[in-house]
């Protein structure tokens, strides 16, 4: 029987599909620890109150990649380039979602609307990466040798998510509300399909690396598909909603280290 729990495990078992997957996760990981650094470091005068926030949030992310190559390590593999249909940040920067590269590499201070943006592209990118842990918790959380790596990052990124809306939140109250739902909308309907295309590449390739049959990877492509068809619909207003979270200044403090996986 096809299960989520299944195809995962047929994935992370297999040395060619996990060094994939594991060198595609460290990517992204690495590319958003690049980018909250930048961020930080660009603040805008009357938002330096973020910037250890920023930091914070681009510090978890470097340890998130570091993680993913240190799996990577123990099982005597190294990583592999990344296949640009799979790299869901570049793609959503050709969405015009977030702050461009372009941006970021300058020296100019970046205003409070580009904070705006930031916050509220990360608060649907964060959604996401959210219940992606979520689901290999459930399914790898007492894995040998994945668990750990996975509880400590699924940690993390629920902290994310909680900072965004906080922060989100506060913004809001200060007059931003409009950019704000205008961001948001904007940034989760072209998630869903970066999302889409990107779930439909990876699997693709997994497919050609473990020699699925042509049924079983036509009935993935249509549950990715089929996932895609309800975002579009109705599943994408989870992502633009604000509450306050149950924990609050959850990057108020120092990031923790992995020195076990690093």
């Amino acid at each position: 029987m096809l299960s989520a729990r299944s195809l995962f495990r047929e994935i992370v078992d297999h040395d060619a599909s996990f060094q994939l997957f594991c060198s595609i996760a460290a990517g992204g990981e690495s590319q958003g620890g690049w980018e909250n650094a930048r961020i930080a470091a660009l603040v805008p005068d009357s938002m330096r109150d973020l910037a250890p926030k920023i930091t914070r949030h681009g510090a978890d992310e470097d340890k998130h990649g570091r993680i993913f190559n240190a799996l990577l390590r123990k099982r005597g593999l190294a990583p592999v380039p990344v296949p640009p249909e799979t790299d869901y940040t570049m793609l959503l920067e050709r969405r015009g979602i977030g702050l461009s590269h372009e941006k970021l590499r300058g020296e100019r201070a970046l205003t409070e609307d580009d904070i705006v943006v930031y916050l509220a592209h990360s608060r649907v990118t964060e959604q996401r990466a959210s219940e992606q842990m979520l689901m290999l918790l459930r399914h790898f959380g007492d894995h040998p040798d994945l668990g750990k790596a996975v509880r400590m990052i699924s940690a993390d990124e629920d902290n994310h998510l909680a900072y965004c809306h906080e922060e989100l939140l506060r913004l809001a109250r200060a007059g931003h509300a409009r950019t704000i739902h205008r961001v948001l909308r904007e940034s989760a309907l072209a998630e869903i399909g970066v999302y889409r295309d990107v779930s439909l590449a990876v699997m693709a390739r997994m497919g050609r690396l473990l020699d699925w049959p042509a049924p079983k990877a036509a009935v993935l492509a249509a549950g990715i598909r089929g996932t895609y068809a309800y975002e579009r619909l109705a599943g994408w207003h989870r992502m633009v909603d604000l509450r306050q979270p149950p924990r609050r200044d959850a990057l108020g403090g120092a990031p923790t280290s992995a020195p076990e996986f690093a």
